[in-house]
């Protein structure tokens, strides 16, 4: 009869284990898909976060790009009047040239 018991206590304490067994796995099972969706979202977030980042340079090399243009432009305009300039200079030392002859 004590060995019926023993068994029956034995068989009580293996259910109850793998019932704590079967509840921690169940546990795990369900965590496990959000701490995925958590790394998805992480993961998007950091997506987010570095297209902003190339998005704000791209703007800003724009920015500088379009500066560059303007002042090329007033670079050229510069170089043109040089150019007049010097050529007015030269008509003006041919003239004092055939003054000075």
């Amino acid at each position: 009869m004590a060995s019926v018991e023993s068994q029956s206590r034995f068989g009580q304490s293996v259910k109850g284990l793998l019932s704590d067994k079967v509840g921690c796995c169940s546990g795990d099972v369900i965590a496990l898909p959000r701490q995925v969706l958590k790394g998805s979202r992480s993961q998007e977030v950091n997506i987010k976060q570095t297209f902003v980042a190339i998005f704000s340079l791209v703007v800003h090399y724009r920015k500088s790009l379009r500066k560059m243009s303007i002042i090329t432009t007033h670079l050229q305009y510069q170089q043109e009047a040089i150019q007049k300039n010097l050529e007015h200079s030269k008509n003006l030392q041919d003239q004092l040239r055939h003054l000075l002859k």
